[in-house]
């Protein structure tokens, strides 16, 4: 087959020749050395990209996309959510009533966010029925008037609790009654259980029906705070919500809105700064990699001074020699890059098994919800990434050829072969 003259030079050159074996070993820890930088860097970013994936799909999920709300309670929301549901950003609207406090049960404890839900309008504006536990309930489970509540699996265990056990709920205000000053307390029946896997909503979060929270505030029927909504794109909702107050400033009703950014943005961004940051770091794993690749040929144009010259007397131009050693240089960036592509694609498909795995043989989980929150390591392999990260590797790795293959290309036939 044939193959161009410098192509066919430069490949015999990358393969061990009797007296170049050393230069041989320093190209393949090139080639490795540029396989680990780029497998590492495709693993991380995968990583990142599981831990983005999984706040936008589960906890923003969970959470409001954005609320609009009034400052007191909001009668006529019905015609509010017909008007918002007509907006084209807006994918569903949904009722809501909020209460924060804390669940007792023997002695023990914590406290909860209790949102208080339409649970035939919540599965539009959340994906809580995904994460319940098998048969220990559902949202359908709420129903009005018997105070029944919905808790994560975290929050049941700290509070020894299942289904059917009854909870205290404590409100942060006090009734003023002739014996005295007492707190406002309620009991409620646990019927349901999630397991979301993020620590923030398993263990301090609870749904009781939007009727029974109305009438823990002490507001007329059909009163609710506010209204939930699920938009189509979630980076709309700080503009969207901006606009919602605005268009209502003269309505009767004195609102006020409210987004995702301001809960768990600090969050979301801290991901996205990382896998900037990280991405830039890692990317010097490879960029010495290059070097390796700078000296292993410079390493190979001193070995080869006298074949160099050999070849310019049998009529080889200077443009010849330099695509010799860019072909050398090339064909290891090709190799190491490819080579960790494979083996990065492979490692981040199957790093959230292995980890599971070690974890259970270790007896130790490296990711805690009260730490975290999510308490397993996710991975999204994306192929925009993996073109990225190959291409830099490829990019860096034609640049480190330049140098040594100018110098061959300057070698002087009669300079070389003096002392031979």
């Amino acid at each position: 087959m044939f193959r161009p003259f410098p192509v066919f030079i430069g490949s015999r050159y990358t393969r061990a020749r009797r007296r170049s074996h050393f230069i041989s070993f320093i190209s393949l820890t090139s080639i490795i050395g540029l396989a680990l930088g780029v497998l590492v860097m495709i693993l991380v970013l995968s990583v990142m990209n599981g831990f983005d994936r999984e706040m936008q799909q589960k906890v923003l999920g969970m959470v409001p996309h954005a609320t609009l709300e009034a400052y007191q309670p909001l009668g006529n929301w019905h015609e509010l959510s017909d008007e918002l549901s007509a907006r084209p950003e807006v994918a569903a609207v949904a009722p809501f009533i909020q209460l924060r406090g804390l669940l007792s049960n023997n002695g023990v404890v914590q406290k909860v966010l209790l949102n208080g839900v339409q649970p035939e309008l919540e599965d539009r504006v959340s994906i809580i029925s995904r994460f319940f536990l098998p048969e220990q309930g559902r949202l359908a489970s709420l129903q009005p008037g018997e105070f029944g509540i919905v808790i994560g699996d975290k929050a049941a265990n700290n509070l020894g609790v299942k289904i059917g056990d009854k909870v205290t709920f404590i409100a942060p205000d006090v009734a003023v009654t002739p014996a005295g000053v007492f707190p406002r307390m309620k009991r409620f029946t646990v019927v349901g259980l999630f397991h979301v896997g993020a620590g923030e909503l398993d263990g301090y979060l609870g749904l009781v029906h939007i009727a029974d929270a109305g009438r823990l505030h002490r507001w007329k029927p059909d009163h609710v705070q506010g209204l939930r909504l699920k938009l189509h794109d979630l980076f709309q909702a700080p503009q969207l919500a901006w606009e919602l107050v605005r268009d209502r400033s003269n309505k009767d009703y004195d609102y006020y809105a409210s987004d995702w950014t301001r809960s768990h943005g600090n969050l979301y961004q801290a991901i996205r700064m990382e896998k900037s940051m990280i991405g830039m770091l890692l990317l010097l794993i490879i960029a010495v990699a290059a070097f390796n690749i700078i000296s292993t040929l410079i390493m190979v144009v001193n070995d080869k001074r006298s074949d160099i010259a050999i070849l310019r007397t049998l009529g080889a131009t200077p443009r010849q020699i330099l695509a010799i050693f860019m072909v050398q240089g090339t064909v290891i960036g090709v190799i190491g890059t490819a080579i960790g592509c494979v083996l990065g694609i492979l490692a981040a498909l199957n790093v959230s098994a292995a980890v599971r795995w070690l974890e259970g043989a270790l007896g130790h989980q490296f990711l805690n919800s009260d730490v975290y929150f999510i308490d397993y390591l996710p991975s999204q392999v994306m192929a925009q990434d993996v073109l990225l990260i190959c291409g830099a590797a490829l990019l860096l790795s034609f640049l480190a050829t330049l140098y040594p293959a100018w110098r061959a290309s300057r070698t002087q036939p009669a300079e070389a072969l003096r002392y031979e």
